[in-house]
């Protein structure tokens, strides 16, 4: 057998595993065509193709941030509502009087908030009857995600339910119990938070907190590509957030524009953490978004932290370009081209992005930022982030670029309709399955 039949031998037998797709976080429509693709660009988001709903993604097509601005002549002090910004008025390269100004007024956000996980340790165990469960978000091959409020504290929460039947059937046990205890122990702002888990005969239960400004990845849909200074933004709060997972030894292996939400002001939340493993030195597991999955890990080598940073590459490539640098329908003929590792660069590419881009997508472990011995530094100091203050990002300080437009709390406009799930939760039945999730 081939090498890259056997590729395809272990992707066909680990099709569940490597898809565990348990609610496409917050509802992503599935969709599958870029705006301005290549000829034949529909490259494949999961190895799931059926959870995923392929065949229903459509075309978008509005302006740009820039050309949403055009007609706006007053002067603005904050992002409009609901509207992509041009450049903002508080950039990612401030001045460094006004930097040192408003440090002084606002604290930064330290790496860990240790009173978030304080908190969650210090509340009683949650339960279904805590929860008022409102409509779909997502869904997924083994569960979904609903909008819910406390019936304690009217807060509204997103509640990924999950089918321990599915979970069990699609041998997707010890990434739930990974996703569980990762997120419980992990506390950063652009990060998703998850207050607390339980479980009934039938389902699992993880309540995090709703973010209601909808999915990266349908922003840029809408948006075609993003600008430089737009790209860089998002790009950096992800820097922050995978560096913060790595000194924790947590892997994330599912960076994609779907797994990123937007929050009321309009700031990054990465979700999904069904693939995230704590890692000390190296793993070996196929698993992953097709398009993002780094060499190393397509050859079945042992890979560790630097597979993210490989991921970061291919994430702010697609943002510049509106669709990923390898792409094909046939997974076997994608994992081919992301092997060979050439790149069609598009012309109106800036060169410092074009630079840094080259030294996170080589092949070449000795080389790759991220992995050298600076570190995620060597990132941060590159040239295209010339002028970012990241201690400025971390706290927050810098305005987004586009502020989702919000009706109120417990507002859902920003994910599509799903069908309802007809069977009720919470009936008692035969449990086999309880002492595979102990922990819930």
């Amino acid at each position: 057998m081939s090498f890259f039949n056997k590729i395809m031998d272990k992707a066909k037998h680990h099709s569940h595993s490597s898809s565990k797709d348990s609610g496409r976080p917050y509802g992503s429509n599935g969709e599958n065509a870029y705006v301005t693709p290549p000829a034949s660009a529909t490259p494949g988001r999961s190895f799931d193709n059926q959870a995923q709903n392929d065949s229903s993604r459509m075309s978008i097509d509005s302006p740009d941030f820039a050309k949403s601005q055009q007609n706006n002549n007053q002067p603005q002090t904050s992002a409009p509502s609901g509207a992509p910004a041009g450049a903002p008025p508080q950039t990612l390269q401030q001045q460094a009087e006004h930097q040192e100004q408003e440090q002084q007024h606002q604290p930064q956000q330290q790496f860990i908030d240790s009173s978030i996980i304080q908190q969650r340790q210090s509340r009683p165990k949650l339960k279904l009857d805590d929860f008022h469960l409102l409509r779909t978000l997502g869904t997924g091959s083994f569960g979904r995600v609903h909008l819910a409020q406390s019936k304690v504290n009217a807060r509204f929460y997103a509640i990924k339910v999950l089918k321990k039947s599915e979970v069990v059937r699609l041998k997707q046990v010890e990434h739930t119990n990974n996703e569980k205890h990762i997120l419980e122990a992990v506390a950063h702002p652009f990060l998703v938070n998850m207050w607390g888990t339980f479980q009934d005969d039938a389902n699992l239960y993880m309540v995090m907190d709703y973010v209601p400004g909808g999915e990266l990845f349908s922003v840029l849909r809408k948006s075609q590509r993003f600008p430089d200074h737009v790209a860089k933004f998002y790009a950096a709060e992800v820097i922050l957030a995978l560096e913060y997972l790595h000194s924790k030894d947590v892997i994330y292996r599912d960076l994609k524009p779907e797994n990123l939400l937007l929050d009321a002001q309009g700031h990054l939340k990465i979700t999904d953490f069904g693939f995230a493993k704590h890692v000390p030195d190296i793993t070996w597991t196929l698993c992953g978004t097709p398009d993002y999955l780094a060499p190393e890990i397509i050859q079945s080598k042992g890979y560790g932290k630097a597979a993210d940073w490989w991921s970061l590459g291919i994430l702010i490539f697609e943002m510049l370009a509106g669709y990923p640098p390898f792409y094909d329908d046939d997974h076997l003929k994608l994992y081919e081209k992301i092997l060979a590792g050439k790149i069609k660069w598009p012309t109106y590419f800036d060169p410092n992005a074009k630079d840094l881009l080259k030294r996170l997508l080589t092949p070449d472990l000795s080389k790759r930022f991220g992995n050298l011995r600076g570190g995620s530094d060597d990132i941060k100091r590159h040239r295209w982030f010339e002028g970012v203050d990241f201690s400025r990002v971390l706290g927050r300080q810098i305005r987004a670029p586009y502020v989702p437009q919000i009706r109120g709390d417990g507002d859902a406009s920003h994910f599509d309709r799903y069908p309802e799930e007809q069977q009720p939760y919470g009936i008692h039945q035969d449990d086999p399955y309880r002492n595979k999730f102990p922990d819930f």
